[in-house]
């Protein structure tokens, strides 16, 4: 009568659990990752969507040729290497080179070696995660594009041997690019105007320079660069008492079947005084 196959992925679990489930079960192990990109090649296709090209690893023949040996032999498969990214990359390789050994494959997943776990993992059997799959595959992608291509500058310009990691090489990247935007910025005095109003109605209020010399400046900008201008400034927008202007634009209700529509700027003016320009 066939058997079911458990495929582990530490040689250290098979005896453990081979006790816990009797003659009704085989259990083999990967001995870690099966496949891998290839060790002397850059191994993707940057031209076809950075397709990986995977090969076992070498040295696993031999474990590969007996997992697959098990697999045609099983009713079932269950892999069950650790329950993480690096695990369920590995459990998706295996299925891939033993997919046409046996067509029921399934994950499962346990946090500790007892039997109550294994078994509790064997009823709750799930579909191979492609997603957490993706976020490794990704991962080593990256890996393999950073070292190929950024660890010989290292070699040629630091020291031979050493390798570009992903993540430390973008950062240094963001890094010298801020350095050079810091070298390169030129530093120019500006003088912001801002001005303190209180009319009938409490509280005041603060506001910034509009229009000078009759042409609209804008919030924030940099538009007066010296302190004679600064100073003049001040004196021309710094009156005892003046009668100013506000708008208040409101919106009319919306009818059924039309959108709302702003309703003409209505101007209400209102007494209030210019106090404390401030010009840093």
């Amino acid at each position: 009568m066939p058997k079911d196959l458990i495929i582990v992925e530490s040689p250290a679990k098979v005896k453990t659990i081979s006790k816990f489930l009797g003659k009704d079960y085989m259990v083999e192990a990967s001995v870690g990752h099966v496949r891998d990109l290839p060790a002397r090649d850059l191994g993707v296709d940057e031209d076809n969507g950075f397709t990986p090209q995977y090969q076992v690893i070498p040295g696993k023949e031999d474990v590969v040729k007996k997992l697959k040996q098990a697999a045609k032999k099983a009713r079932h498969v269950f892999l069950a290497p650790d329950p993480d990214r690096e695990g369920e990359a590995i459990a998706w390789h295996v299925a891939e080179l033993i997919k046409d050994e046996s067509a029921e494959i399934s994950r499962i997943q346990f946090n500790e070696i007892t039997k109550r776990a294994v078994q509790e993992a064997l009823e709750q059997a799930q579909p191979l995660n492609e997603q957490l799959f993706d976020s490794q595959q990704a991962r080593r992608i990256l890996d393999r594009l950073v070292g190929y291509k950024i660890s010989p500058i290292l070699w040629k310009n630091v020291k031979r041997g050493i390798s570009a990691g992903r993540v430390q090489s973008v950062a240094l990247k963001l890094l010298v690019e801020r350095e050079k935007e810091r070298r390169a910025f030129v530093p120019q005095e500006y003088w912001p105007f801002k001005a303190e109003l209180s009319g009938e109605n409490p509280p005041p209020f603060w506001t910034e320079l509009w229009k000078l010399d009759g042409k609209a400046v804008k919030p924030g900008g940099h538009h007066v660069t010296t302190e004679d201008q600064a100073k003049r400034s001040k004196r021309r927008s710094t009156p005892a008492s003046s009668s100013w202007t506000t708008c208040r634009k409101n919106s009319a209700p919306a009818s059924p079947g039309r959108p709302t529509s702003p309703r003409p700027c209505s101007r209400t003016p209102t007494s209030a005084s210019a106090t404390r320009p401030v010009a840093p």
